[in-house]
């Protein structure tokens, strides 16, 4: 949406909060407080604890920062919104509001895909493991993410050409693409093009990808001759797969299905799914199916002690 383009309206008002303030204040607030204690404190453990400084807690390090970044992009906004009685957002913070949101979700779309041929290398070839994904693979595979998600969203943002014609009513909680499209006046096909174009790149070809992936985890696991050798490394890469259910499951049922079908309370509930209790529940997946991030929790708790 470019700054020049004229139009009627200046400022949004968001109506996804309209009963039941309290309770849905009190939820997100939870929520948003364990997004922050949960991933901050994985990120503390990467980085102090030494047998954590591999590729895998790299690249979980790097999940749980985005998440931080995701939430913070989102629910801050809709806690003080709870309680506003005329929550207007101006035009400039919509859209920077929008294309944060945007930038953060594509990463970790791409960045799920890396973590995905993290564990596949390292279940299929281990041998060669610590040759294939390096330190610089890593933060190749880290920064390509970071950069094809910004690239990603620009061309995304950049093509909306919306013209407003007195409608500023969102109804959603934060400043959501699909909901912004719908206000507009104009001829909106293109907007929905790109967002499909888009959709197959940062989540068709990495879900893909992934399932892929899974399938070559999955022949390595059958050939194991050990019931326990195929127990750990189902465990291994059940947290991933978890995540990936999650995350690439709710926003393909949001962004990829025509826009004609969709309905904005269902999208609301999608997006506080994906937006929201997926930031948070990571760390819990991670820490709670991870024998060696809770063996770093004690070790710090024992030091601490």
């Amino acid at each position: 949406m470019a700054t020049g383009n004229a139009t009627a309206v200046l400022e949004f008002l968001l109506i996804g909060i309209s009963i039941w303030r309290s309770m849905f204040f009190t939820l997100v607030l939870i929520t948003y407080l364990s997004t922050i204690l949960g991933n901050g404190l994985i990120i503390f453990l990467i980085h102090f604890d030494a047998h954590l400084h591999t590729p895998m807690y790299f690249f979980l390090s790097n999940l749980s920062f985005l998440d931080l970044c995701y939430g913070t992009a989102s629910m801050p906004q809709a806690l003080a919104h709870c309680f506003s009685t005329h929550p207007y957002l101006s035009y400039p913070r919509c859209l920077t509001q929008m294309s944060i949101s945007l930038t953060l979700a594509t990463a970790e779309c791409l960045l799920l895909a890396a973590m995905a041929y993290d564990r596949v290398v390292a279940i299929v070839n281990p041998l060669r493991y610590s040759v294939v994904v390096s330190g610089p693979v890593c933060v190749w595979l880290t920064a390509t993410s970071w950069g094809a998600s910004l690239v990603l969203t620009c061309m995304l943002v950049l093509s909306l050409r919306l013209r407003f014609c007195g409608a500023n009513i969102i109804n959603h909680f934060v400043c959501e693409i699909l909901s912004l499209i719908k206000l507009a006046c104009s001829d909106t096909s293109l907007n929905e093009l790109m967002i499909l174009i888009t959709g197959i790149f940062t989540l068709l070809l990495p879900f893909g990808f992934v399932l892929l992936s899974y399938v070559q985890i999955a022949a390595a696991v059958l050939r194991i001759h050990s019931a326990q050798g195929r127990l750990k490394a189902f465990f291994t890469c059940a947290s991933h797969l978890t995540v990936v259910t999650i995350f690439y499951g709710a926003a393909i049922s949001m962004y990829m299905k025509p826009q004609s079908k969709s309905s904005p309370d269902q999208d609301k509930f999608i997006s506080v799914f994906y937006g929201a209790l997926t930031p948070m529940l990571n760390p819990l997946i991670y820490s709670l199916r991870n024998k060696n991030v809770k063996g770093a929790m004690r070790n710090v708790m024992a030091k601490m002690a």
